[in-house]
Formats: C-alpha cells, structure tokens, sequence
C-alpha cells in the first residue's frame, strides 16, 4: 500500500495507483513517489519496526494488544476492561 502513493508536483494532491488514480492521464504522467515510499526504504522502516515491537512487548510483558479495526466506542470498552480490573479478594 505504501509503495503504490503518489504526488501531483503541480497541485499537491495525494493519489494512490490503486484505491485512489489520478482521473486523467495527463496526471497520472506527472505523478512522483516519494523516495520514502520506495520498496526498500520501507522494508528497511518495517525491519526497524519490527525489531523495535520486540523488544517493547519484552519490556511491557502485562501489555494488552488492541484490534483498532473496530468501532471506537468497542475500543474504548475493551481498554477500559483491561485497565480497570477488580481487585483480588483476600
């Protein structure tokens, strides 16, 4: 997804190759890829990323992972849950 965005130099607009082209071929030619964007600059960001993540979930062991792929109200209710937990009776 990341390697397929595209920039307009003339207006600035933001496209995407393939869930946003641009509307005409005339466009479309003068479209540019950011250098960040290409393949292997972003495998190397992903591999920093990941070695990163380790390295965290190691630290925080009691860390939770929260799908963000959902409503936001159901986010917050599970957030909620994890933080706020019942204390141990005795």
């Amino acid at each position: 997804r990341l390697s397929q965005r595209r920039t307009d130099p003339l207006t600035g607009e933001r496209y995407h190759t393939t869930f946003r082209p641009a509307p005409t071929p005339e466009i479309q030619a003068r479209l540019r890829q950011n250098p960040k964007d290409e393949e292997e600059n972003i495998e190397k960001r992903l591999d920093t990323y990941y070695s990163n993540v380790k390295a965290l979930e190691d630290f925080y062991q009691d860390a939770f992972y929260v799908n963000a792929d959902q409503d936001p109200y159901v986010i917050f209710e599970f957030i909620e849950s994890c933080i706020i937990k019942p204390l141990p009776c005795k």
